[in-house]
């Protein structure tokens, strides 16, 4: 019998991994998805929070009495929410109306102090990020306070290495290929390079939104998949990191995601029909003697509001 968790933070991590039975190819490989939505505030970012604060814990760059500063699309500042609740740490979060209410209310009810940054028509852009970045910069100048800055922190990385190996557990040595949507690329580049030192010859798949193929080299432009497109090559990016670069359209990413609910019952949010678009046709392409892992990355309890589910819902009457 397992232990007692001594706080919500050991909850993070060792999620489980089920294999898609409907939304499959028809002669295709295999494929598995790691359900993240499984961690405390039912995101993958959880990782990469506790990643980041308790390495700047231990270097001294956050000091008892500290407080916390990030920009986020909603996911990382929810986690880092958490992460700061559990460990006593103020945090100021800025974020944006472009991502779901859901999450900003999240982090708002979890104990942050959030700044909210208009956005054009609720579409992500290059602009927008950057905006979001400098509001970010200002706040952090603030004595004591310890800005995470998730687009440029490699401290990340150590908390999807441990994923890669998790996956690698899992399937029994089994991947053959395995997608990722890019947000920081933390989660691709420190999956990927952990799951190449197990096998080199595994196929690795970034995906991006095809409205704003900016790690293509295609122009910058708005789209609606919360929490990937910075709409510019993040810093954490590396060529060499993927094998294929796939673009997936928002109207794409939502259309997966209502079919994985209704007919895998996997609720998820538009990045995770975003993966499982492109893990479908890598599966293709590896063919059926293969094994394809890509990630859902969050639940879709976080888009609620937003026009990803909206759209699908009927109108009732308020009681």
């Amino acid at each position: 019998m397992n232990k007692m968790h001594r706080n919500i933070l050991q909850g993070i991590g060792k999620t489980p991994v089920v294999p898609l039975r409907n939304v499959v190819p028809a002669n295709g490989a295999r494929i598995l998805l790691k359900l993240e939505s499984n961690n405390p505030t039912g995101s993958m970012k959880d990782r990469m929070a506790l990643a980041m604060i308790e390495a700047a814990e231990a270097d001294g760059r956050l000091k008892p009495g500290g407080s916390v500063v990030e920009y986020t699309g909603g996911s990382t500042g929810v986690s880092l929410s958490l992460v700061c609740a559990v460990k006593g740490y103020p945090i100021h979060i800025v974020s944006s109306d472009a991502f779901s209410r859901e999450k900003l209310d999240q982090m708002e009810i979890l104990g942050a102090r959030l700044e909210v940054v208009a956005s054009e028509g609720g579409g992500m852009t290059e602009s927008l990020t950057r905006d979001m970045i400098e509001a970010a910069r200002v706040i952090a100048e603030t004595p004591g306070s310890y800005w995470t800055d998730q687009l440029n922190n490699t401290d990340q990385l150590a908390a999807y290495s441990e994923m890669a190996d998790e996956i690698w557990a899992q399937t029994d040595g089994r991947v053959d290929g395995f997608v990722q949507s890019v947000g920081t690329a933390g989660s691709l580049r420190g999956t990927a390079e952990a799951l190449r030192r197990y096998n080199e010859r595994i196929t690795i798949v970034a995906v991006e939104p095809s409205e704003s193929p900016v790690l293509s080299g295609g122009p910058t432009g708005a789209h609606k998949i919360d929490g990937i497109g910075a709409g510019f090559v993040v810093p954490l990016w590396r060529d060499g990191i993927a094998d294929q670069i796939d673009h997936v359209s928002s109207e794409e990413a939502v259309a997966m995601a209502i079919r994985l609910a209704r007919e895998e019952g996997l609720f998820a949010g538009t990045s995770t029909g975003g993966n499982v678009i492109a893990a479908l046709r890598l599966a293709e392409q590896l063919g059926p003697d293969s094994t394809v892992v890509t990630l859902m990355c969050d639940s879709g309890m976080k888009y609620l509001s937003t026009a990803l589910y909206q759209a699908h819902t009927s109108s009732r009457p308020s009681e």
